[in-house]
């Protein structure tokens, strides 16, 4: 920290989480704060815990920008957040505008998954890679495309939602407001989902006794530990995750024909059990010249990738 004028903030703000650091030119945090962000209380509660996580990060500290990723469509023009579905209340909210009028510093926003994408490009498992798409499993879906070594973001500054990829037409209501997308099928919430559909029709299973016996505390980790111990549901439907994952991997790679994708989010913990099958269908149903040509691994920088990919951003454009 010999150069204090070098330090930047990365906020990455998710559905459960917000993830702040304070990090160097070279991605080597210095500093870091946690905070649940609580979105059911709406956006301005949600405001007020980033610009708290931001002050306590950057007292009596000089700061050369400040970059953050919030989970949803972006209009990187007005540095704005045009929808996000899993965050209640949060439309065409001018985040950037908030935060630079707090704090005086450039502030730059994006998505996270975008941030993430660029976080790994820069500082992670991507660094060298050309081509690469990030999938963010986590309570949503979301995505971050590299190509020819840049950002794609769009015409729009939304590209990247590959979470709402339709994968069954006849599918149920997603949060986005459309149906049968990918997320309602191989996200952390539809795991959990069903695993409480399971469980309320009557089906035998110990994923209740993970979740301290409330089934309103059933998450997609509760159904991981019951599958480590050998819970026979829990393992069907992390099987049956995996299969949906592998499905929409099979159509970035169709799409893109990346050299990698990476895998991060909460359900990237699930190691081998989840990607194994999943890039097993990948090498069954994309076209062949494309399925060899691509590598299918976890992410390296885990849940800081989308802050770090935030610091990133603020580089890229100072």
């Amino acid at each position: 920290m010999s150069d204090t004028k070098q330090l930047i903030v990365g906020v990455d703000v998710g559905g459960s989480k917000i993830n702040a650091i304070l990090a160097d030119a070279g991605g080597n945090i210095q500093a870091r704060n946690s905070k649940d962000t609580l979105a059911y209380e709406g956006p301005e509660a949600v405001i007020g815990r980033i610009i708290e996580a931001i002050s306590q990060l950057t007292s009596g500290v000089d700061i050369a920008g400040i970059g953050i990723g919030v989970a949803g469509a972006h209009d990187a023009d007005r540095g704005a957040v045009a929808f996000s579905p899993n965050m209640p209340g949060w439309h065409n909210i001018p985040l950037c505008d908030i935060i630079r009028r707090e704090f005086g510093l450039p502030t730059f926003s994006q998505n996270d998954c975008t941030l993430a994408a660029l976080g790994e490009h820069r500082f992670g498992a991507g660094v060298g890679v050309d081509n690469l798409v990030y999938v963010g499993l986590g309570t949503g879906i979301g995505g971050g495309v590299i190509a020819d070594g840049q950002v794609y973001t769009g015409t729009s500054g939304a590209a990247g939602e590959i979470g709402h990829m339709i994968i069954d037409v006849n599918g149920s209501l997603c949060k986005c407001g459309s149906y049968g997308c990918w997320e309602n099928f191989a996200s952390g919430r539809a795991v959990a989902q069903e695993a409480v559909r399971r469980m309320e029709a009557g089906v035998p299973t110990a994923i209740r006794r993970y979740a301290g016996g409330d089934i309103n505390k059933v998450t997609a980790q509760t159904v991981f530990q019951a599958a480590q111990d050998g819970d026979y549901i829990a393992h069907e439907l992390i099987s049956s995750t995996a299969y949906y994952v592998g499905i929409g991997l099979v159509n970035l790679v169709n799409i893109f024909n990346p050299d990698l994708i990476l895998i991060g989010g909460g359900l990237a913990k699930m190691g081998s059990l989840l990607l194994d099958p999943a890039i097993e269908v990948v090498r069954e149903r994309a076209f062949e010249i494309s399925a060899k040509a691509v590598r299918v691994e976890l992410a390296q920088l885990g849940d800081d990738a989308g802050a770090l990919g935030a610091v990133a951003l603020v580089l890229q454009e100072i």
